[in-house]
């Protein structure tokens, strides 16, 4: 089975056509205004329309409040809502309860000691994302082409799916599955031209790098730690 892969912050018909076209199994939407990949709701509205219901279309959210996410979820159609701030295994289940979707929650790693925190995400989240921590006086907590060491992960005992995020492009992108045992990936900056400029070349070759790996050599790398 070929790794999964989603496409985060896209704002372009021209990148989303790229990201679906070439075998991306979620797309993500970034509701988040210091981010330079934000999009207005009726813009978001007009792409998620577009995605085929063979692809999961994602909402990131950052501590989003309750007023916040109910005009989202009431004007853009999605299938899942990413969190990707310091929302509490609390405050997910009560989103999971209020709009009933699945949710990512994101974990920051930076060391080993990080991953002690998923427990309590694993119980109400339906994924995880593992991305690095943002660096120093950052503006926002994803999407700042910052890798964390992969092999952290490697042999996990996570009782969800995951994940692998940050710093991921099309030439690390089989190191990272391998080294991690990942058998999903989440790209953004990666596949960028400048921040919040989405490159369809760099989604084309990202996608064809990542849809050539599989599921099976990622287990391996992880069976053989």
């Amino acid at each position: 089975m070929a790794i999964a892969v989603k496409i985060c912050g896209l704002s372009t018909q021209a990148a989303l056509a790229a990201a679906v076209r070439g075998g991306a199994r979620f797309v993500g939407f970034v509701f988040f205004p210091p981010s330079p990949r934000c999009l207005d709701l009726d813009r978001a509205a007009t792409l998620a329309a577009q995605v085929p219901d063979t692809v999961q279309r994602v909402g990131l959210v950052v501590d989003a409040d309750d007023a916040t996410l109910d005009a989202l979820m009431a004007r853009v159609p999605l299938d899942m809502l990413q969190l990707h701030g310091s929302e509490t295994p609390a405050r997910v289940a009560a989103i999971k309860d209020r709009f009933g979707v699945p949710v990512i929650k994101s974990v920051a790693v930076a060391t080993a000691a990080d991953l002690a925190r998923t427990a309590g995400y694993e119980a109400v989240a339906d994924w995880l994302l593992f991305d690095a921590h943002p660096p120093a006086g950052a503006d926002r907590p994803g999407g700042n082409a910052r890798a964390f060491e992969w092999g952290l992960l490697n042999g996990i005992a996570c009782q969800r799916p995951w994940f692998l995020a940050g710093g991921l492009e099309a030439g690390n992108v089989a190191l990272a599955v391998r080294a991690s045992g990942a058998k999903a990936v989440d790209v953004s900056s990666g596949v960028e031209d400048a921040p919040g400029r989405k490159s369809v070349a760099k989604i084309e070759a990202f996608l064809r790098t990542a849809m050539h790996l599989n599921v099976a050599a990622g287990a391996a790398a992880a069976a053989g730690r």
